[in-house]
């Protein structure tokens, strides 16, 4: 045996011992967890399954160490994330699989959303609307959902905003941001000079309308309820394509005709996960809450100004119809910071003396992976 082949063995033999021990502490972590598990059953026996044993800000903090630590590692940080998160998801599910309601069908973008937060070790139920998702989590027919709320490229989904104004039970748990990566897609076998039409969501086609324009100009541009909508169409038709990204693919066994073309590299959709119960802080959290003024000018600049003296930041600030008057409006502010930070709820205080209504979505923690 050469040397080369001496330094091969000694490397093999000290990954099957590293294969040993992460298997073996793996095991025992998941025993940990199922402790705890079974502690917060006898402590919160009123509560229901998931909340005795799932804490979003737990999960978040446990996230973030293993971030900074990973700082200078020859493995990517997202994917030992990416790992962790499915080690975390596996040792949850032996307790209890969590539900997770997410608007569907399956191989949509907030499926994807949803495995990305939750890990694949849970149970999804895909719905075909938004109002149904929080109708869901209202029911207690899923333990949490995931709804998108906005696009880098095309900004608010209106009809998630719409459905936090109509909802007084549920509030926001956590964020979870997706680079969006859309593909064009065909039926094996399909030949791309015999394509006349295109399916996609309206969004998806404003998102790629610049590479659509240069390269499928002539062909027809079908808008249908969700890009795994547009997928599932594939299976049936010979001369058409799709635009929907890895997940849908995946889902459909469709083949790729062009890959990444959305417009803009950074296209990033951020999506919301609702709950029942409050999330208490993490150490680095937002917050979402809805404001009602009254019609006066200078109103927005009054709102606005209890911000700048308690020096928070706000990260997002969206405007809808009020749904109790004609030229009424409301405001959906986002920003940094924990409902129980002393500073907040000052703020907090100041705005309501202000505005005819606050109403509070919830404190979150930031998105890590």
């Amino acid at each position: 045996m050469s040397g080369n082949d001496k330094d091969l063995e000694v490397q093999r033999a000290r990954i099957d011992a590293i294969d040993r021990q992460i298997q073996e502490l793996v095991n025992e972590r998941a025993g940990c967890a199922q402790t705890i598990a079974g502690i917060k059953r006898e402590q919160q026996a009123d509560l229901p399954d998931a909340a005795n044993y799932y804490r979003p800000e737990r999960e978040a903090q446990v996230l973030r160490a293993i971030r900074e630590r990973q700082a200078g590692g020859p493995v990517a940080e997202e994917d030992m994330l990416r790992l962790f998160r499915e080690i975390m998801s596996t040792c949850l599910a032996l307790e209890k699989p969590l539900n997770i309601a997410y608007l569907g069908p399956a191989g949509t973008f907030t499926q994807a959303a949803a495995l990305k937060h939750f890990g694949n070790a849970v149970t999804c139920t895909d719905l075909p609307t938004i109002d149904e998702v929080f109708r869901e989590v209202v029911a207690g027919a899923a333990n949490y959902g995931v709804v998108p709320v906005e696009n880098s490229t095309e900004g608010m989904v209106n009809h998630t905003l719409d459905c936090f104004m109509g909802s007084n039970s549920l509030v926001i748990c956590g964020e979870v941001e997706l680079r969006i990566h859309h593909h064009l897609l065909i039926k094996p076998g399909t030949k791309p000079d015999s394509i006349s039409r295109i399916y996609s969501h309206q969004q998806s086609f404003a998102q790629c309308r610049q590479w659509l324009d240069s390269h499928w100009p002539r062909v027809e541009r079908v808008s249908v309820n969700s890009n795994a909508d547009a997928a599932r169409r594939m299976q049936t038709e010979w001369h058409a394509a799709a635009i929907a990204g890895d997940l849908a693919a995946e889902q459909y066994g469709l083949e790729k005709l062009a890959e990444k073309i959305e417009d803009r590299p950074d296209n990033t959709t951020r999506f919301l996960v609702i709950g029942r119960d409050a999330v208490p802080p993490s150490g680095d959290d937002k917050t979402s809450i809805i404001v009602s003024v009254r019609n006066k000018p200078g109103a927005l600049h009054e709102l606005l100004e209890p911000f700048r003296r308690a020096g928070i930041s706000m990260t997002r600030l969206e405007t809808r119809p009020s749904p109790s008057g004609t030229w009424a409006y409301v405001f959906f502010i986002d920003f940094e910071g924990h409902q129980q930070d002393e500073h907040v709820q000052t703020m907090l205080a100041e705005i309501d003396a202000l505005s005819t209504g606050v109403k509070n979505l919830g404190s979150y923690p930031r998105a890590v992976i």
